[in-house]
């Protein structure tokens, strides 16, 4: 069995710190969801056109990328999920001859026992029987334990938002899901690298093309087991280490080697500092949000005096216009009069 360091503390952090800590020593292997849905990625098919991209930033109303898809500039640094993408296409390859470039999408991988969850003190996570993990930003109080401990490098954080930020990553197109319909990226791919799918069907699938074509694929599922197991599988013909995909690695959940680190070292030098940095946390962006409907009232309070201000000013004006008209009306009509008096003493001047 082969981990990380980082994969080995993101596990201990993953029950240390989760909003049930206390059970760490009786956490149990959790399966997954029999019926639960997934997506199965051949890298083998895939040619960098990045439609899944340009599909994901349409289904999550994001602004459109900064270089058109046919940029293949873009290939030439590795690039991480962001706030403002959910999901990247990455160059592993360049063509050689008759060999073709090898790519690969990175997003959230939905791990059947999400690490994310686990770490989360607040139930901020949820695995859903469809396979997605959710992410519940009213209930974030922004400590991104969730964030360091993804072994997947898959979650981002809203860093340039000073107020309410948000972890931000894929969602498997969960409301598509609900309503029958398949994540976008796979209904966008033109060469039918993503497929859309119960998981124990993309599993048979993908044997199946490993069985029929040995020469182009490894002998391998990536995400079937990894870590518990993915609701995101991967097949190619390249090894998994050069995707930037662990290989090897234990196939037991990270929140599972938590549980066991923690049975034998005190909880109190776990928890406690993950506590209060929580609780620290969460003050703060009680303070920041106190700041934001502050200003937000203030902000109301102006453009209401501001309409108001306007409602008088027109109203004077009319007013002021009405008068004006009167004023006008007087003088007139004592102009009228004096010319008549005139008239009837100059008329009386002329009578003999």
């Amino acid at each position: 069995m082969s981990i990380s360091r980082r994969g080995f503390l993101g596990g201990v952090a993953a029950t240390a710190l989760a909003a049930g800590g206390a059970k760490a020593a009786g956490y149990k292997h959790f399966p997954g969801y029999p019926d639960r849905y997934g997506l199965l990625h051949d890298t083998s098919l895939c040619v960098g056109c990045r439609s899944c991209e340009a599909a994901c930033k349409e289904v999550n109303e994001q602004p459109a990328a900064e270089l058109p898809l046919a940029d293949q500039s873009v290939f030439e640094t590795k690039r991480r999920t962001s706030p403002r993408e959910y999901t990247v296409v990455n160059r592993y390859r360049k063509a050689q001859g008759d060999q073709p470039a090898v790519y690969r999408k990175h997003q959230c991988m939905h791990c059947n026992e999400p690490c994310c969850a686990a770490v989360c003190f607040v139930n901020a996570f949820e695995k859903t029987p469809e396979g997605p993990v959710l992410h519940h930003p009213e209930l974030c109080v922004g400590c991104r334990y969730c964030v360091m401990a993804c072994p997947y490098y898959a979650l981002s954080y809203e860093y340039d938002n000073v107020y309410t930020p948000e972890v931000r990553r894929c969602t498997m197109c969960y409301p598509r899901i609900k309503e029958g319909k398949q994540p976008g990226c796979a209904e966008a791919c033109p060469m039918g690298a993503i497929k859309y799918g119960k998981r124990t069907d993309l599993i048979k699938i993908a044997r199946e093309r490993i069985r029929k074509q040995p020469e182009r694929y490894l002998n391998h599922i990536f995400g079937e087991h990894e870590f518990g197991g993915t609701s995101w599988l991967t097949i190619g013909g390249t090894p998994f280490g050069e995707l930037d995909l662990h290989e090897g690695v234990t196939h037991t959940s990270l929140p599972e080697i938590g549980s066991s680190y923690l049975t034998v070292v005190p909880l109190v030098i776990t928890i406690y500092p993950g506590l209060l940095a929580g609780f620290y946390a969460f003050s703060k962006r009680k303070d920041r949000l106190a700041k934001v409907e502050l200003e937000q009232v203030v902000a109301d309070t102006l453009a209401k005096a501001s309409d108001e201000t306007k409602k008088k000013l027109a109203d004077a004006a009319t007013k002021a216009g009405k008068d004006k008209e009167k004023a006008i009306a007087a003088a007139v009509k004592k102009a009228l009069a004096e010319a008549k008096v005139k008239d009837e003493q100059a008329g009386k001047e002329d009578s003999p």
